[in-house]
């Protein structure tokens, strides 16, 4: 029997702060940071990692939850937690002094996904299969029995679920053969952050094209005669054939975002995401009405499944955008999925942040693979930045992540990262401090 020893928390955070890189109208001097949780076992080379991502200021607060969050880990059986994921997710939930916090939403869920993510990276690696492979080689009953369902059973019941999944398993191999031959299309945010000039952005874009993308994003939202140019220079740049979409990551009221989105409709964008609040389904769903067709997208910041059920309820969107290190891991974005294929809404996950795109890659594929069955209207975020920090970090070619083939969820950073970028102790972080 394998246990359990002991679990560490690390900040870590990366000065992309001082690059412009993730700048946008809301964030201007983002410090990419991340929650790392790190499960040990007494069985040597094994152990599991996630992490939830942050921007750096509070990044500690996300750390300390976490490690609350994964005391009652230590001393398991690794079979045991590996044997039942939907157990462990609902003992972990159920925590009701933590869960007051939230309840299954800010700091306390973020630290939820963390800490789940690492024991679904474990699972996968105690497989020995890439998460994605570990996710298609369940049944549709198996699946369904890690999801957490509670709170939509109004729109998503347990039989339904079984009744979606098993629509595709018999054809699951044809479209892994699939991914294993051309990947899954993403789209490159790395060119619009919004604190670039415009000599980098005309750059980045043109490498973009260079690089096979056919979605590219750009920042908006703080000032509009800026934007107007600067989605002018990216149309003379990929020109027409190449689909643009714009990110205002949640800056308007409702009516300014409407207002300010038909001023950009010339360029043509597929879709504005983030117009208003992440928390107003109605609110989205009045831009939706009234900028159609670009389309409406949102995610990143949605707290929880019972947030993503009132914005397909509402027709509010035209995109999913869930957050793997937001939702509470694999449970819960299991349950978006299924609800997202029921109403006939893409999932297009975001990525926009250190370590996601390693993770999105895997869930991409699964639903592609087990789920959705389909690729139309649907393109993943890449962002190339920080990934030289993991051990496996994902790969795009031509515009499409290869498949990974790893066994794991792709979190674990190397030690090198976590000698050089732990906070404050780091090589980085303690340099900084001397030199101020």
């Amino acid at each position: 029997m394998t246990i359990i020893t002991s679990v560490d928390v690390v900040d870590v955070r990366f000065p992309t702060s001082l690059t412009a890189d993730g700048s946008d109208a809301m964030n201007k001097d983002a410090d990419y940071s991340a929650a790392y949780v790190i499960l040990h076992t007494d069985q040597p080379g094994l152990g599991g990692y996630g992490f939830t991502f942050t921007i750096g200021r509070g990044n500690e607060v996300c750390v300390l939850a976490a490690e609350l969050r994964a005391r009652p880990l230590v001393g398991r059986s690794v079979e045991e937690l590996v044997g039942d994921l939907g157990g462990i997710y609902r003992e972990l939930k159920s925590d009701s002094q933590l869960r007051w916090l939230g309840p299954e939403k800010g700091v306390e869920h973020l630290a939820m996904a963390a800490v789940m993510n690492a024991v679904w990276d474990l699972a996968a690696r105690v497989a020995g299969k890439p998460l994605w492979r570990l996710l298609t080689d369940m049944t549709p009953e198996q699946l369904v029995d890690v999801a957490d369902l509670s709170y939509v059973s109004d729109v998503l019941t347990r039989e339904e679920a079984i009744g979606l999944l098993a629509e595709l398993a018999p054809t699951r191999a044809e479209r892994v053969e699939r991914m294993a031959a051309s990947g899954y299309p993403c789209y490159t945010t790395s060119a619009g952050w919004l604190g670039y000039s415009d000599e980098k952005l005309r750059r980045l874009c043109q490498e973009a094209v260079d690089a096979g993308y056919t979605h590219v994003k750009l920042k908006v939202g703080a000032n509009l005669d800026d934007d107007l140019r600067r989605l002018r220079i990216a149309r003379e740049v990929i020109g027409d054939e190449v689909n643009l979409m714009i990110d205002a990551n949640q800056v308007w009221d409702v009516p300014e975002a409407i207002e300010w989105v038909k001023a950009l409709a010339e360029f043509k964008p597929l879709w504005i995401e983030e117009p208003t609040s992440p928390d107003d389904v109605l609110g989205h769903a009045a831009i939706r009405r009234a900028v159609a067709p670009i389309g409406v997208a949102t995610g990143e910041h949605g707290m929880n499944r019972v947030l993503f059920k009132q914005f397909f309820q509402a027709e509010a969107i035209d995109f999913c955008q869930l957050d793997s290190a937001r939702l509470a891991s694999i449970n819960e974005i299991l349950t978006v999925y299924l609800m997202a294929k029921k109403f006939g809404i893409p999932v297009c996950p975001h990525a926009g942040g250190v370590g996601l795109c390693e993770l999105v890659q895997h869930l991409s594929v699964f639903d592609y693979v087990a789920v959705s069955g389909t690729l139309e209207n649907r393109v993943t975020e890449f962002v190339d930045h920080l990934h030289e920090h993991f051990v496996e970090p994902c790969v795009v070619e031509n515009g499409a992540y290869v498949l990974p083939v790893a066994a794991g969820y792709s979190a674990e950073m190397t030690a090198a990262t976590l000698e050089e970028f732990a906070y404050p102790a780091g090589s980085y972080w303690a340099g900084a401090a001397r030199r101020a």
